[in-house]
């Protein structure tokens, strides 16, 4: 008999979470970089292993909104929670208790789902006995089916992370074919990787303001080339100079990385071409939030 369970990863922003679910699923499915809020859609990566399907939504960072945008990812948050079998906590071994974490768990609570608690980022911990008070102190605040100390960027304890989830697969159908790694649309996992690789090279304040759409996507006939035709938005002016940088450096740059990873994802040569264009205030803008499927 084939198992299934539907988990949501859930979290504040930067504790790891897309790179927990990439380390699960052996390859690149979420963007990652140190920047908060890195997620903005609900991404869904599909982890089949011999009879038992796990299925993740990987949310954004649960946050203190401060625009439209920001609104519809916490709802984003919200919904999955409400809508799956079981979520997994991601939490950093160091600091406070965020506020957010304290919602996150009355959300927990008030939905009676049951919660795995993943405490990231071991490898910062030089003292077990920090870690362990760590434990105590989360274990206190609700009764979690378990609690595994991790590290995303290492690997380490994930096998065992994924043992403990399988255990909360119940009897039924798988929902995808065996080998299906995302429901994404390659349209949405090429403008996440293009945009990546802004929100790693540009500074801080630009990248949040930035959203890209593929306009074209396109296998050449008789030729194993993709053409990729994309739009950078961001939401001014200086910005938009900013984005292509000193006789265009800081563009052809992001561009020559998101082609190298775009490569590499799809398996075939890409002719990715770029332009800048600029929509002020998208974010706050439901009209373009939809545009770009940011809802």
């Amino acid at each position: 008999m084939t198992k299934t369970a539907f988990i949501a990863i859930v979290g504040c922003p930067n504790v790891g979470k897309s790179s927990i679910l990439n380390k699960i699923m052996g390859t690149k499915i979420a963007i990652v970089s140190s920047k908060p809020q890195t997620t903005r859609t609900k991404i869904m990566g599909v982890l089949t292993e011999d009879d038992i399907q796990l299925v993740f939504t990987d949310t954004p960072g649960y946050h203190k909104p401060h625009n439209k945008l920001g609104e519809k990812m916490n709802q984003a948050v919200g919904d999955s929670i409400g809508g799956v079998d079981a979520c997994l906590f991601v939490v950093e071994s160091k600091g406070d208790i965020k506020k957010g974490e304290y919602e996150l768990l009355e959300k927990f609570k008030n939905l009676k789902v049951p919660v795995i608690l993943a405490i990231n980022k071991i490898d910062m911990i030089k003292d077990k006995e920090e870690l362990l008070e760590r434990i105590v102190q989360l274990n206190s605040l609700f009764d979690f089916e378990a609690i595994v100390p991790v590290c995303a960027s290492t690997g380490e304890h994930i096998d065992e992370l994924v043992d403990e989830m399988k255990k909360l697969a119940f009897d039924s159908p798988h929902f995808f074919p065996d080998d299906t790694l995302t429901d994404q649309p390659e349209r949405v996992l090429a403008s996440e990787i293009i945009r990546e690789k802004i929100l790693r090279l540009m500074d801080k304040e630009v990248p949040h303001g930035i959203a890209v759409s593929i306009e074209k996507m396109r296998e050449r006939d008789n030729q194993d080339i993709l053409d990729i035709e994309a739009i950078i938005y961001c939401e001014r002016e200086s910005h938009k100079g900013m984005v292509i940088g000193k006789k265009g450096s800081m563009l052809k740059k992001i561009s020559t990385y998101a082609r190298q990873d775009l490569e590499s994802f799809f398996g075939i040569k890409v002719n990715l071409q770029t332009w800048v264009k600029v929509k002020e205030d998208w974010r706050n803008r439901e009209g373009l939030i939809h545009n770009f499927g940011l809802d």
